[in-house]
């Protein structure tokens, strides 16, 4: 499997790259978390041939407006696209005019629907579990040929995370924050707090993404909140635009 970080910022998109998209490339399908603009760059990378799922972990704009591009995509297979059960209504709504091309008008079949709590598709069991944000947010584990992923943004601390994250060959999570910074109502890790996370885990690798631009706004500070993560977990990686991992 391969994991290609096609966005990386939260909030909105800046030099520091698009917001927040990665695709998960296994054998039998293309696995797509979240939507924002780092998504319109997904067509370089899936292979149209397999069937393709986008799992939305909520529906705040730098998650989703990557489906205004849906209409330069072609899957043959169609497109599943899961939710939180909260959403459903609203991402129609989305994905129609006044705002976008409609479903009806696209050269592909798609359909929405709510994230179950357990699922299976092309080989691959899917966990979600409610996340603690300030709107309804879920998190994702993936078990795939013998390999776990977890994928948790826009967060705090919350015991899902860590049941969701359990000993993941890999932990794809958010760092919106910088060290100590106060989340304001709306709840976000810093790296240290994802770092611990990641460790009380058991996980073997963490990835930090979702880096608020107006937070992280240059490169260097993610290299900096990768220093801070790797003093409590040594494995830990902070994504940039086009990184790919192998997992």
């Amino acid at each position: 499997m391969e994991i290609i970080f096609l966005g990386t910022n939260g909030w909105f998109d800046s030099k520091t790259g698009n917001t927040v998209c990665a695709l998960l490339k296994t054998n039998t399908c293309n696995i797509i978390l979240d939507a924002g603009f780092g998504f319109a760059k997904a067509d370089q990378y899936l292979d149209p041939k397999k069937p393709t799922s986008i799992f939305l972990s909520h529906l705040h704009l730098d998650h989703i407006v990557g489906l205004h591009a849906l209409a330069k995509f072609k899957f043959p297979k169609g497109l599943n696209i899961y939710a939180p059960k909260s959403a459903i209504s609203a991402l129609r709504t989305f994905i129609a005019q006044p705002f976008t091309v409609p479903i009806k008008d696209l050269s592909f079949k798609i359909k929405i629907q709510a994230a179950p709590k357990k699922m299976r598709f092309a080989g691959v069991q899917v966990t979600s579990l409610k996340l603690v944000h300030s709107s309804d947010c879920i998190g994702y584990r993936f078990q795939c040929f013998g390999k776990t992923i977890a994928y948790c943004t826009d967060t705090g601390k919350c015991k899902n995370f860590l049941t969701l994250a359990d000993k993941a060959d890999l932990l794809i999570s958010e760092c919106a924050l910088r060290k100590g910074q106060d989340d304001g109502g709306w709840p976000h890790l810093d790296p240290e707090q994802a770092a611990l996370l990641a460790k009380q885990a058991q996980v073997k690798r963490l990835v930090l993404t979702h880096f608020d631009a107006d937070n992280h706004p240059e490169k260097k500070h993610r290299s900096i909140a990768q220093k801070q993560a790797r003093k409590i977990f040594p494995n830990s990686i902070a994504a940039v635009d086009g990184l790919v991992i192998s997992a």
